[in-house]
Order: C-alpha cells, then structure tokens, then sequence
C-alpha cells in the first residue's frame, strides 16, 4: 500500500514538471513571436514613415517633353518680351549691327505668348542641336537655311507657316511683332511628324541641394558688353535670391505681366565673332565657338572662372571648373552670354576693403 502511494506521487510529480515545462516553453515561445511582432511593426512604421518622404527631384528640367527654341528679338524696339521668365534656358549671342539676339528654350511648360520672334543665324542652330530642341524662328540668313538643310534641324518658319503658329500683333510694328506660343508650336511639329518627346540629357548638371560657391568671388553686379551698343547688367536681389536684368541701362520686363526678367543661374562665354562674307552683305556675322573658352559661372551672389568645352556643332557643350569638373547648377532657370574675348566684363560684390570690382582678367 505504501509503495502504491509513492508510485502515485511519482507520477503527480512527473506530470507537473512536464506541465511546468510546457508551460515555460509556451511562454518562450509567445515571447519570441511577440518580439517579432514588435519588430515588423517597427520596421514597417519606419518603411511608411520613410515611403511618406520623397526624395527632391530637378523641377526646371525634367520630364520627356522635347525642348522647344525659339529665337527672340532683342532689338531695343522689340523690348519689352514675352516669355523668357517661362524659359528653363536662354541663350544671349552678337548678331549684324552689335544687336545681340535671343534663343530661349522651353520644357513642359504652356507659355501662351512667346516673342516678338526673329529670324534665324546658323551659330545658333548649334545649341538648338545640343539641347535636341525644336527649332522656331521667323525667317533666316542665308548661311542659317543652308544649315538647317544640312543638319536636318526640325524647324518650324513663320514666314511659311500659317497665322495660327506665328501671328502678328497691333501693339507694335513689323518686324518686331511676330509672337507664337508653346501650344501653337507643339501643333504645327506634330502635323510635320517632327517628335515631340526627347530623353536627351540637360547640357547642365543640375542640383537639387543649394549650389552657394563658397570659394566664389563676389557677384551682386555683372556688367557684359556684347558690343559697344549692347551692355546687358544682371543686379543681384537677395531677398529672391535671382539676378534682375539690365540692358542698355532699362531693366528688362515682361510684355504681358511687367514683372522684372530674372534668372537664377548666369553663365558668361568668352568666344569671338567675326564679320561673314555672304551673298547679302550685310554684315553678318559668325562665332568662333569650337573649342575650350574661358568663362564665368555665376549664381546666388557669387561667380567661379570656368572652362567652356564644345568639340563640335552638334555635341553638348561642357562646363567646367578650373579642376576639370563638372561644375554643378543651381536648379533654376540660366542665362548663357556669349561674348567676344576682350569684352570688359565687370564682376562687383558687396562693396569692402577687399574687394569692390573684378574685371575680365581670365
């Protein structure tokens, strides 16, 4: 009887240790599985928190919209124009007379009003050509036709196009009142099968983070003569951190809205013209723009030298720093002045004890 009894309690004993330990393992295991719970909540209210910030992305150029070019009249009785604050790029070159001219670039953006719109010069088919841009322009020299037919630049011409892509406006006069518009232009390339989309790369390296040129010379002031009759003059507004432009001592505004022109990025070419023998003799004129040329790039009050690369007339033109690199753009829209080599470029930054002036001395 007595042995009966120890038997018995063996076996209790057995069975509350098995049951202990099943019980402890159970709570292990429940631990272990909570934990992990704990842990992929964790990680996917990180992975939502971090889906819910997107990275910046260059807003002046980006999407497969083809680049529109449009050449601008810049003759002091074609001011003011219309469009060139829309413009992501706008190119300032020398043409006949000391007049400079214009050639804004447009991206996926609808600009309802764009000019007064002059003819074409062949130099300038070379940057409609980096950019991969659709070519505007109302009229040509005679070198400028040749190229375009060389080069099968798709371009559109007002004098043969009709008056709903080009049109005349009354409030001022021939040949300074030819205006199109971005809508108007899309239309008349897509009835010529030109293509409309383009994945070529920007001729600029833009950034999102904000480029400050920190061993930069000061530059609240820039003065470029393109010629004795055209002086352009950007002035810095801090407060918007963009350059006002100047021209032959007016400042620049818009045709429609009478806002300033502004730009936030200016970049300066140095590269002579010279005069061209052609069949009208009119004093045209030609670019030495093949090669490695001086140059200034200039943003947010402040300007570095660089070096201007473009090998040939259809491949994009490099810009780079004094150490051969890429130099990097703030993203906003950009002037690039093109202008001769001796031309007595003036740089000012704020006035001090150290500096009060930098001239062309590249």
């Amino acid at each position: 009887m007595e042995n009966k009894k120890i038997k018995i309690l063996i076996i209790v004993l057995i069975i509350i240790i098995l049951a202990a330990g099943g019980l402890m393992a159970y709570k292990i295991i429940k631990d272990k599985q909570n934990n992990a719970s704990t842990e992929v909540s964790e990680n996917g209210e990180d992975e939502i928190l971090t889906a819910g910030v997107e990275e910046k992305s260059i807003q002046i150029f980006n999407g497969k919209d083809r680049p529109i070019a449009v050449m601008i009249d810049n003759h002091n009785q074609a001011w003011p124009q219309a469009g060139l604050n829309q413009a992501y790029l706008v190119y300032e070159i020398i043409v006949e007379g000391g007049e400079t001219r214009l050639m804004a670039l447009f991206k996926g953006v609808n600009v309802d009003k764009i000019g007064p719109v002059r003819s074409s010069r062949h130099y300038f088919l070379d940057y409609a050509m980096e950019n991969d841009a659709i070519y505007a322009h109302y009229g040509w020299s005679p070198q400028a036709e040749s190229d375009i037919k060389k080069f099968s630049i798709n371009n559109l011409n007002g004098i043969t196009e009709s008056e709903t892509t080009f049109w005349r406006v009354k409030d001022k006069s021939a040949p300074h009142n030819a205006v199109t518009s971005t809508d108007a232009i899309l239309k008349a390339a897509k009835a010529k099968k030109y293509k409309t989309t383009s994945t070529k790369e920007s001729i600029l390296n833009y950034v999102t983070d904000d480029v400050e040129l920190e061993d930069g010379q000061g530059a609240t002031s820039v003065t470029i003569p393109h010629s004795t009759l055209q002086k352009v003059r950007y002035e810095y507004d801090e407060e918007n951190q963009v350059y006002k432009r100047y021209a032959r001592n007016k400042a620049q505004t818009d045709w429609d809205t009478g806002n300033s022109v502004t730009t936030k990025n200016i970049i300066i070419t140095f590269c002579d013209n010279y005069e061209l023998d052609d069949v009208e003799n009119k004093g045209r004129q030609g670019l030495k723009n093949i090669g490695t040329f001086d140059g200034y790039y200039i943003t947010n009050g402040k300007a570095i030298k660089i070096k201007c690369i473009k090998e040939e007339r259809n491949k994009q033109t490099r810009y780079e720093d004094l150490k051969g690199n890429e130099i990097e753009v703030n993203d906003g829209n950009t002037w690039i002045n093109i202008c001769p080599k001796d031309a007595d470029v003036k740089i000012e930054g704020p006035v001090t004890t150290e500096n009060t002036d930098t001239t062309n001395n590249i």
